[in-house]
């Protein structure tokens, strides 16, 4: 096989493993010694697509989904904070507001475009696990696209503009039998589900390009 080795990347803004698994693939890079012929494909997946904007806190959220007491759910997210300052992250759980993804894929498919889907796609998750906005308010969108240096944000909102490069994404996910996220899919050969560790990934990365 020639041409860069490929990694498909599906995940959602909102997903904490999402993040985790984000910056596990970046470090992982970071030792991969072929990294400069790899290129990431960031597809779109959405964990709830019929989610609304909500007040009620992640901690409050979680215990209800999963019928735990609250004090289980707050420890959960307090060792997924702690999983993403070892790795360099700062969470703050407790401002994050759940709320629904799909502008937010449509606007790294749009940042995606001027090379920057990544850049985008990095700075919506610390939108949301870090500085607890909402990332579907337009104009919150607006702004974190001038962030990262992203041009005609404001045109998708009046528009249909990559709802349909959005459900492709989705489609191709189900037809490949992905339903959690993050999933990487590497030279359309391996499959790593969830955020499993830098060193999995590494392993992953090296056993694809030897087997080239």
């Amino acid at each position: 096989m020639t041409g860069p080795l490929l990694i498909d990347l599906w995940s959602d803004v909102v997903c904490p493993f999402c993040y985790l698994g984000s910056r596990q693939l970046d470090l992982a890079l970071e030792r991969f010694e072929h990294r400069d012929d790899v290129d990431v494909v960031l597809h779109a997946f959405e964990l709830d697509p019929n989610a609304t904007p909500s007040t009620v806190g992640l901690d409050e959220l979680l215990a209800t989904k999963y019928s735990m007491p609250l004090e289980r759910s707050r420890a959960l997210h307090d060792r997924l904070s702690q999983q993403a300052a070892s790795m360099g992250l700062t969470w703050a759980l407790d401002r994050a507001r759940s709320t629904n993804t799909f502008d937010a894929h449509r606007l790294i498919a749009l940042a995606t475009t001027q090379g920057l889907g990544a850049e985008m796609a990095r700075r919506l998750h610390a939108a949301y696990f870090s500085d607890g906005l909402l990332v579907s308010d337009a104009s919150t969108l607006d702004r974190l696209a001038a962030e990262v240096g992203v041009s005609g944000s404001s045109s998708l909102w009046s528009s249909d503009e990559f709802a349909e490069a959005v459900r492709a994404d989705e489609l191709l996910a189900h037809q490949l039998g992905i339903t959690g996220v993050p999933a990487f899919v590497v030279d359309r050969s391996y499959l790593i589900s969830g955020a499993q560790g830098v060193d999995a990934i590494v392993d992953v990365l090296v056993r694809a390009w030897t087997e080239r």
